[in-house]
């Protein structure tokens, strides 16, 4: 299993499930979440209201309709409110539930953004070392991934999901 650091455009890159931080709605917003639901078109925003929302560290999962991949799993992550509100727990468990249901649906390239870091105001010298021992836990004991790719939108995100791979 390969985990890759990639800067580019979550919607562009193939795929089989592109993960979207996403609100607890499940309807939009913006970020990589806005950006996902324009590519993926308003097919991919009527699966999602037959979904009830989505809680925070949890996991759902559509198809992808106009994205190069076969699904979106959609997670909430935390809103950062100072480290004191179980945020870096939550944090882990969007890695991890997105990673289950990739692997119940047979998925073995996973797109993952840096959940969080956005409007979330997650910091990201902590995001970034969650999200890769998340990951390499995760693949430790489901090993049937062949690729756990993160997409960076700027090379400030790059760096630190670098950074915190090479620890």
């Amino acid at each position: 299993m390969e985990i890759k650091i990639t800067l580019g455009d979550i919607t562009k890159v193939p795929a089989d499930a592109i993960v979207n931080a996403a609100n607890p709605t499940l309807l939009g917003g913006g970020g990589v979440d806005g950006a996902i639901h324009e590519a993926a078109g308003p097919e991919l925003m009527a699966e999602c209201r037959t979904l009830g929302g989505c809680d925070t560290g949890d996991a759902k999962i559509t198809k992808a309709y106009r994205l190069p991949a076969e699904y979106v799993i959609h997670t909430p992550g935390p809103v950062w409110r100072g480290g004191d509100d179980c945020e870096e727990e939550l944090l882990a468990d969007c890695y991890k539930s997105c990673l289950k249901l990739a692997s119940e649906h047979r998925c073995r390239h996973v797109t993952f953004p840096s959940i969080s870091t956005g409007l979330f105001r997650f910091p990201l010298s902590k995001a970034a070392p969650i999200a890769i021992a998340a990951v390499k836990d995760f693949c430790a004991e489901s090993p049937e991934f062949d690729c756990i790719e993160f997409i960076c939108f700027d090379e400030k995100t790059k760096k630190a999901y670098e950074t915190a791979l090479e620890v």
